[in-house]
């Protein structure tokens, strides 16, 4: 809601309702007036800080002041700031300060007075090596939550190492079954790990908000290692090792132990997607492709039964999906009812008619002038939807308004630049 409305002033039907030049939510957003310090860098706790500010919350996100959070030059040409930064960092102010000093320190025990949680993806022992640990904030601020992501935690034998996704994701199980048996383990070409460990650090953060309110108006430290939200993902595979001393292998586009379900090759050297695997889907899925034999063989109305001859049946689906193009086989499959899909590049999810009226494809307006096609908002919330305004904030753009609201003069804030502690 804009400040100063009344509730009758939301128009009805406003959740999912945006102005067409992108931005302004009508209805108040939940998070509104949780204020977050962000001190992370690159993607983990970067990520979270991003999704809980497109739900409200106040983002100050914490840089150091000569070259700022290194996202700000990935995968971009050299001199021009990231694109990616503009979808990370949207709804972020940037204060620049420089954390090795003792003043840079001093300035966020400062801001950490006023603030609901900070967000954090140092290796442990950093903050406390700054006399930023969540001990010395608390006493400061009793209702402070710190989000902390590390690659394996804030304690245990691994707690020292330092932890990136690409090795969070090994360590949790992930990189073993992906990719084709017999081969080597396959990345998937985004940063998995780091983005699982930010939105298992979301729920963790919106937990002890509602816990703060509910349950006695303290804060607390939510812990998040990469290696275990990856790990929380998969499945039932440590029970099935301990009751059957099974090992989940990889299997390429099938998922293993549910039949049918996998990519199969068209006539114009393409791949269709196929979940096959309900019961009456089978059989319609057999029915389409010609093979009323294994629709109607009773060993197969059951997914234990379909998995025993799941190279069979994946043989069948093949030799039909070979003889048809990917859009004839969508469309028979469409009308079989049968779910299945293509595979999405980015210029397909752009150019998509389901992605654009759902509002996950928005412009956003740079400060150059130029216009940006960014994500839109994940999840959905029907009265209290989320939003963003801008694209990523300039290196140490909100310093000086977020300091002097912290109550600095100007004579302290000229002081502080002229040592290089702020920018």
């Amino acid at each position: 809601m804009r400040p100063g409305a009344s509730k009758e002033d939301v128009p009805a039907g406003a959740g999912f309702k945006l102005d067409q030049n992108n931005m302004n939510i009508t209805a108040q957003r939940p998070l509104q007036g949780i204020r977050i310090i962000e001190m992370g860098s690159l993607i983990a706790g970067p990520f979270a800080a991003k999704t809980l500010g497109d739900f409200g919350a106040e983002v100050i996100k914490i840089e150091p002041p000569e070259t700022g959070d290194p996202l700000r030059t990935w995968r971009t040409p050299v001199g021009t700031t990231s694109v990616w930064w503009h979808v990370q960092s949207r709804n972020k102010q940037s204060v620049a300060i420089d954390l090795r000093q003792v003043e840079g320190q001093a300035l966020v025990r400062e801001l950490a007075r006023e603030a609901d949680v900070l967000i954090e993806n140092f290796r442990p022992g950093t903050l406390e090596q700054w006399g930023l640990d969540y001990d010395t904030l608390s006493r400061i601020n009793p209702k402070l939550i710190m989000l902390r992501i590390s690659g394996y935690g804030q304690s245990g034998p691994l707690r020292d190492l330092p932890g990136f996704g690409v090795i969070a994701e090994a360590m949790g199980g992930l990189r073993h079954i992906t990719g084709m048996p017999g081969q080597a383990p396959v990345r998937p070409a985004i940063s998995i790990g780091d983005s699982l460990s930010a939105l298992h650090g979301v729920i963790g953060v919106l937990m002890a908000l509602y816990h703060r309110v509910a349950h006695g108006g303290t804060g607390q430290v939510v812990d998040v290692a990469l290696y275990e939200s990856v790990f929380n993902m998969m499945e039932g595979a440590v029970s099935e090792f301990d009751r059957y001393q099974m090992v989940r292998e990889p299997a390429g586009s099938a998922l293993p132990g549910v039949a049918p379900t996998n990519a199969y090759p068209c006539a114009n050297g393409t791949y269709v997607l196929i979940a096959g695997n309900g019961d009456s889907i089978f059989k319609r899925l057999m029915q389409l492709v010609g093979r009323d034999d294994l629709a109607n063989d009773p060993r197969l109305a059951s997914n234990p039964g379909r998995v025993e001859q799941m190279a069979v049946i994946d043989d069948a689906i093949a030799a039909w999906t070979r003889q048809h193009t990917l859009d004839e086989a969508l469309a028979a499959l469409a009308t079989a009812r049968v779910p299945a899909g293509k595979v999405f590049t980015i210029k397909d999810i752009v150019e998509n008619e389901h992605y654009q009226q759902r509002d996950m494809l928005r412009t956003i307006q740079l400060k150059d002038g130029s216009s940006l096609k960014v994500p839109g908002i994940v999840p959905k919330l029907s009265l209290t939807p989320g939003g963003f305004d801008a694209g990523g904030p300039e290196l140490g753009e909100h310093t000086s308004k977020v300091l002097r609201a912290a109550g600095l003069s100007e004579a302290t804030l000229a002081e502080l630049r002229a040592k290089g502690v702020i920018a």
